[in-house]
C-alpha cells in the first residue's frame, strides 16, 4: 500500500497528550500544535518523533528551589499504537532495530494526520542501544547524535517501510532531524547510481528540504566534532563536501539543515531579521508561530465563544468579532478560570492567595536569558508598588535543563525572592510544568509576565495561548510581542524597541507600568481593565493561531 502524504514534519519532540511526556517546552507545544492544525487543515501530512520512554523529567522541587530530576512514568500503550513498521539504523558499525508507535490527529472533516514514535527497545538491540530512545534530550555527545541518527535517517527509512514512497516536502523542526537529508542522499545516489554526490544531487535534495529555525541561542543549534560524526554515522562520502556537511571541523546540525533546504524561516518577524544577520550567507524568511486555538482556550471561554462567535473553532479569525462580546461574561469566564487556579495554587503550596487579588503568571522553561527573576531585581520598590498601588501575588512554574545550573540558580533565586516578599507579596512556584498545568495557569491569572533579554527570545507561545483566553501581556518587545503589542490595548510593553536590553533600565521600566498602568487599571477601572481583555482576543487570538501559521507554510515552504 502506498500512503499519500506529501509532506513529511520531523520534530525531536511533538506534544501529543497531556499524559505523554514526549516534549520539553515550546517546541514541542508548538510541534504538536502544527500537527493538529494540520489535519484540521486537511493538509496531507505525516509527523515523525522520537518515543521519549522516560520523557524530559519529572521536577520535583524542594523547599530552598532546588531542582531534581525523576524518569517519567507512562505506559506507553495506553496512548499509542504499535505499527508493523520497522527499519534499522547503523550506529558505530552496530545495526539498530527500530519500530514505530502511532498517534493521530483527526481534523473535523475526518482528515487523519498521524504521528510516528520510533523506539529502540527491542530485545533485538544491546542494552545501551535499548535506552537511546528513553530520555528527550538526555546523554552526553554520543547519545544526542544516536538520537539524531535515529530521527533523521531512521525516521525516513521508517516512513519508506511504512509505505510512504511519495513525499515531496520534509520539514526539519530545528536541526535535531538535519541528517534526514543524509537519507535522502543515500537515496538519490542509489538510484542515480552514483558512489560519491556531486552538486545536482545536493540540488535535488534541497528541492524536497524545508528548515524552521527556532533559536538565536548557540546552545539551541547542536553541533558535534566529525570525528564523533564519522565514528557514530561511519565515514560517508557526503561528509568530504565542505559545503554541505562540515563546518569548521564540525557536524553542525543548523548548517546542514541551512545548506540542504529551499526553504529557510525564523518563527517571528524579529527572529528571521536576527538569523538572517547571524546567517548573511543564506536567504531566512519569517513565519510568526501561533497556537491550536481550541486546545488552548479554556472551558470557560470556550462556552463564551460557542454563545457569541460560532464557527470559531472551524475559523480561529473569527474570533476577531470577540470586539462584541459582553463585558460582564469576558468578567465570569475569567473569574471562573481564576477561582480554579488559585484553589490549585493554594492546595499545592500553602501560598494563601486570595481570588480578588492581581495575580501575575510567568511560566517557561528557566533559562538565564529569560529573566524570570527581573521582577525581583529591587525588591523595595515592588513592595512599594504592592502596598501603594494595590495587592500584587505572582503564580511561576518552569523547568531548568538537567546540566543548566544557571537555570536551576534562576530558580532558586526566585524562592529566595519568594521569602524575602512573604509578608508583602506572595509567590508560588509550580513544580513539574507541563501542558496540564499550563491550561490551567496562563488562563488563570490575570496578567502574563514575560521578560526576556532581546534578542534571544525567538517567539514565545505562551502569551499567545494567554491572549485566547483575555489574559494581557505585560512583556518585553521581542519575538511575536513586537508584532502583537498594541501598549494599553493588548497588553502592556517592558522597556523599548530595541537591541540587548540593560537590566537595570528594564526593572524600571517593569515598575514603572505596573505602578502607573497595571495595578491601578486592574483595581480603579476594571472596565478599562475587560476591554483590554477584549482586544486581546480580537486582535491577537484572532491572528496569532497555528491555522493562519499552517496557511503561510503551505504558501510559503509546502508550495509544490
Amino acid at each position: 500500500m502506498q500512503n499519500q502524504s506529501t509532506i513529511a514534519y520531523f520534530s525531536m519532540e511533538i506534544a501529543l497528550d497531556t499524559g505523554m511526556p514526549t516534549y520539553s517546552g515550546g517546541l514541542g507545544v508548538l510541534a504538536g500544535d502544527t500537527v493538529h492544525s494540520a489535519a484540521d487543515l486537511e493538509v496531507p501530512m505525516v509527523a515523525v518523533t522520537l518515543l521519549s520512554r522516560k520523557g524530559y523529567f519529572y521536577q520535583r522541587l524542594d523547599s530552598a528551589g532546588r531542582q531534581m530530576e525523576e524518569p517519567v512514568a507512562w505506559v506507553v500503550d495506553d496512548y499509542l499504537h504499535e505499527t508493523d513498521g520497522r527499519a534499522s539504523v547503523t550506529l558505530e558499525g552496530r545495526t539498530v532495530l527500530l519500530r514505530a508507535w502511532k498517534f493521530t490527529f483527526e481534523g473535523p472533516k475526518g482528515h487523519v494526520v498521524p504521528v510516528f514514535l520510533l523506539d529502540t527497545d527491542l530485545p533485538q538491540n544491546a542494552p545501551s542501544d535499548r535506552a537511546l530512545t528513553d530520555l528527550l534530550y538526555g546523554g552526553d555527545e554520543r547519545y544526542r547524535l544516536s538520537q539524531e541518527v535515529i530521527l533523521g535517517i531512521g525516521g525516513v527509512r521508517m516512513l519508506r517501510a511504512l509505505g510512504y514512497n511519495d513525499i515531496q516536502r520534509f520539514h526539519m523542526n530545528e536541526g535535531h532531524a538535519s541528517l534526514l537529508t543524509l537519507e535522502l542522499l543515500n537515496e538519490r545516489l542509489q538510484q542515480q547510481g552514483h558512489a560519491t554526490p556531486n552538486e545536482a544531487d545536493i540540488q535535488a535534495i534541497r528541492e524536497q528540504c524545508v528548515f524552521t529555525t527556532h533559536t538565536p541561542v548557540e546552545a539551541g543549534h547542536d553541533k558535534f566534532p566529525m570525528s564523533l560524526a564519522r565514528r557514530i554515522v561511519g565515514d560517508h562520502p557526503a561528509f568530504a563536501m565542505e559545503s554541505a556537511f562540515c563546518c569548521h571541523g564540525a557536524l553542525n546540525m543548523t548548517y546542514v539543515g541551512f545548506n540542504l533546504s529551499h526553504y529557510i524561516n525564523g518563527v517571528a518577524g524579529r527572529h528571521g531579521e536576527v538569523a538572517q544577520e547571524t546567517f548573511p550567507s543564506y536567504v531566512i524568511d519569517a513565519i510568526t508561530n501561533g497556537v491550536h486555538a481550541e486546545t488552548w482556550t479554556s472551558e470557560p471561554f470556550q462556552r463564551l465563544f460557542d454563545r457569541h462567535i460560532r464557527g470559531w473553532r472551524k475559523d480561529a479569525f473569527s474570533l476577531r468579532y470577540a470586539l462584541s462580546l459582553p463585558s460582564e461574561e469576558i468578567w465570569e469566564a475569567h473569574s471562573e478560570n481564576k477561582r480554579r487556579l488559585i484553589q490549585e495554587v493554594n492546595r499545592d503550596t500553602n501560598s494563601g492567595m486570595d481570588k480578588d487579588f492581581l495575580t501575575l503568571g510567568f511560566a517557561r522553561r528557566a533559562a538565564t536569558y529569560k529573566r524570570a527573576d527581573l521582577l525581583f531585581h529591587n525588591l523595595d520598590r515592588l513592595k512599594k508598588i504592592a502596598l501603594e498601588r494595590g495587592p500584587i501575588q505572582v503564580v511561576y512554574a518552569g523547568k531548568a535543563h538537567p546540566t543548566d545550573q544557571g537555570g536551576k540558580d534562576l530558580i532558586a533565586h526566585v524562592f529566595q525572592a519568594k521569602e524575602a516578599l512573604k509578608d508583602t507579596i506572595k509567590v508560588a512556584y509550580l513544580q513539574n510544568y507541563d501542558m496540564e498545568l499550563a491550561k490551567l495557569l496562563i488562563p488563570g491569572v490575570d496578567v502574563w509576565l514575560n521578560t526576556p533579554e532581546p534578542p534571544r527570545e525567538a517567539s514565545g507561545t505562551s502569551g499567545m495561548k494567554a491572549a485566547l483566553n483575555g489574559v494581557p501581556s505585560l512583556s518585553v518587545l521581542d519575538g511575536w510581542w513586537l508584532e502583537g503589542c498594541i501598549e494599553g490595548v493588548t497588553g502592556w510593553a517592558v522597556g523599548g524597541d530595541g537591541g540587548n536590553h540593560d537590566r537595570d533600565k528594564d526593572a524600571a521600566s517593569l515598575y514603572d507600568k505596573l505602578e502607573q498602568a497595571v495595578v491601578p487599571i486592574f483595581y480603579v477601572d476594571r472596565s478599562r481593565f475587560v476591554d483590554i481583555m477584549r482586544h486581546c482576543i480580537s486582535l491577537n487570538g484572532s491572528f496569532f493561531h497555528t491555522q493562519r501559521m499552517v496557511h503561510e507554510y503551505v504558501a510559503k515552504a509546502y508550495s509544490l
